[in-house]
C-alpha cells in the first residue's frame, strides 16, 4: 500500500482547523453573532460582511480537503475490500462536495424559506446524510478488522454523535448548538482519518 506524501496526510487536519477557525474569526467579528444562538450559515449569508471570504474558507476549502481525504480512503481500501467501505468512502466523497456546495448555494435572511435558502439546506441536508452514512459504512468494516478497529471505532463513533446531534437532539439543545456538535464529529473525524489510516 503506497504511503501518502505529508500534505496529503495533513489534508483532514487543515480542513478541519480551517472550519474551525473560521467559525470562531468570522463570528468573533460579526457584531451581534453569538456561537450558542446563530447557525453557521449566518456568517456566509447573503448581505453579510466578509460572507463570500467566510464561505470560501469554512466551507469551500474544509469541503475540497475533505473531498481529498475521502478519496485518500478509497485509494487505501485493498482489493478484497468488499462494497461497505467502497460505498462508504464514495458516501463520504459526496460529504465533502455538499459541504463545500454550502459556501456556494449561500443562506438568504430575508428569505429563510426561498430558493437560495432551501438550497443551502439542502446541501446541509446531502452533506449530513452522506457524512453519517459514509463513517457508518466504511467505521464497521473495519471494526472487523484487527488492524482497522482505531479507524472503524472513531468513524462509528463520529457517525452515531452525528446523526443523533442532527436529527435527534433539535429539540433537546438549541438548534445551533446540535449543528455545532453535528459539524464537530466532522472535524474530528477529518483530522483523524488519515492518521488513523496509517495503522492498518
Amino acid at each position: 500500500m503506497s504511503s501518502l506524501s505529508p500534505l496529503l496526510r495533513l489534508s483532514g487536519l487543515i480542513a478541519a482547523l480551517l472550519f474551525v477557525l473560521a467559525v470562531l474569526g468570522f463570528g468573533s467579528g460579526l457584531e451581534g453573532y453569538a456561537q450558542a444562538r446563530h447557525p453557521v450559515a449566518l456568517l456566509g449569508a447573503q448581505g453579510v460582511p466578509h460572507a463570500l471570504a467566510f464561505n470560501l474558507l469554512g466551507f469551500v476549502l474544509p469541503g475540497l480537503l475533505a473531498v481529498v481525504v475521502a478519496e485518500c480512503l478509497r485509494r487505501r481500501l485493498p482489493a478484497s475490500a468488499g462494497w461497505a467501505p467502497r460505498v462508504g468512502s464514495q458516501m463520504l466523497l459526496l460529504g465533502g462536495l455538499a459541504f463545500a456546495a454550502m459556501g456556494l448555494l449561500p443562506l438568504d435572511v430575508d428569505d429563510l424559506h426561498g430558493p437560495a435558502s432551501q438550497l443551502h439546506a439542502s446541501a446541509w441536508m446531502v452533506w449530513v446524510l452522506g457524512f453519517v452514512a459514509g463513517t457508518l459504512l466504511l467505521g464497521i468494516s473495519q471494526l472487523r478488522q484487527a488492524r482497522g478497529r482505531a479507524l472503524g471505532g472513531v468513524a462509528v463513533a463520529c457517525g452515531v454523535l452525528a446523526a443523533l446531534a442532527a436529527f435527534a437532539l433539535q429539540g433537546v439543545l438549541p438548534a445551533p448548538l446540535a449543528q455545532r456538535l453535528a459539524f464537530a464529529c466532522w472535524a474530528v473525524w477529518l483530522a483523524l482519518a488519515l492518521p488513523l489510516s496509517r495503522q492498518r
